[in-house]
């Protein structure tokens, strides 16, 4: 059996649902409540399992068109962040 969350769902403006997981902060959106929630869910998935926010290696950065070797501030460009 699963521990209890408390979730906020919010309807915006232009029709999409928004999902918040008030203990982890997480937040995902979909067309609609159900598919917010199940987006909620890869969203906290990832979190717990320490895959979200890893650096990206160099084929996907290469793939994203930034040359690893001429990013020499070490930073991550703005599409990264």
């Amino acid at each position: 059996m699963s521990a209890l969350r408390e979730i906020t769902l919010t309807e915006n403006p232009d029709g999409w649902w928004t999902a918040t997981d008030e203990a982890t902060g997480a937040v995902s959106q979909g067309p609609t409540r159900t598919e917010a929630l199940a987006n909620l869910d890869d969203a906290i998935e990832l979190l717990v399992n320490e895959e979200a926010g890893r650096t990206p290696t160099e084929d996907e950065l290469r793939e994203l068109g930034i040359d690893p070797e001429e990013n020499e501030s070490g930073e991550l460009p703005d599409v990264l962040q």
